[in-house]
């Protein structure tokens, strides 16, 4: 089933493909292999991966592939839901639960995305900057800082911020979805309005 509404489906459409072939395709390039051009000084193994640890709890691809499916997990109950109940696009406009429901679904999506978009903020601020200095406190040396080159910081941060956009423009999607909604929902309850 198709979403009941034309920005609806041009969100299925933007959210399915061009998010994740950017996400998949590019960022697979730029942050595939950071791992192992993450470099310290003095650049050895174990430094290296206890400092990139530091640097990154949570690599930016496996995070953007968990918001994207944790975003999709609404749409897909609601569609369920409709596909179990027979539910089609003119039915979701015309009986009011069913608009309920679907607002609903819509609104839960947008507090995913608010939240996966603060989430990032939180662990992967807005810029890569080239030196990231590593706490060494952890490998019992004398030295308690260690400078690290961070590969490709300049493109990572171009991503940072392409990766914010698309969550903005998924919530600003999302909340004019639900204007649509409203607006149409409107429209039928006047169509059905008794003359006289």
């Amino acid at each position: 089933m198709k979403p009941p509404t034309v920005i609806g489906q041009f969100h299925t459409l933007f959210f399915g493909s061009v998010r994740m072939f950017f996400l998949g395709v590019l960022g697979f390039a730029v942050y595939g292999n950071e791992a192992l051009h993450f470099s310290c000084d003095p650049d050895k193994r174990e430094i290296n991966l206890i400092c990139y640890n530091q640097f990154r709890p949570i690599t930016p691809q496996v995070f953007w592939a968990l918001q994207l499916v944790i975003v999709l997990v609404p749409g897909a109950i609601f569609h369920l839901y409709a596909a179990c109940k027979s539910i089609n696009q003119e039915c979701i406009l015309q009986k009011p639960i069913y608009t309920v429901i679907y607002i609903l679904s819509v609104l839960l999506r947008i507090s995913l995305e608010a939240v996966a978009f603060w989430l990032q903020i939180h662990l992967f601020g807005f810029q890569v900057k080239p030196l990231y200095l590593c706490d060494a406190v952890s490998l019992g040396k004398k030295f308690t800082t260690i400078k690290c080159m961070v590969p490709e910081h300049f493109e990572k941060t171009i991503f940072l911020i392409a990766m914010y956009t698309f969550t903005v423009i998924t919530i600003v999607l999302c909340v004019a979805e639900i204007f649509e909604i409203i607006f149409r929902r409107l429209c039928v309850l006047i169509r059905q309005r008794p003359k006289g």
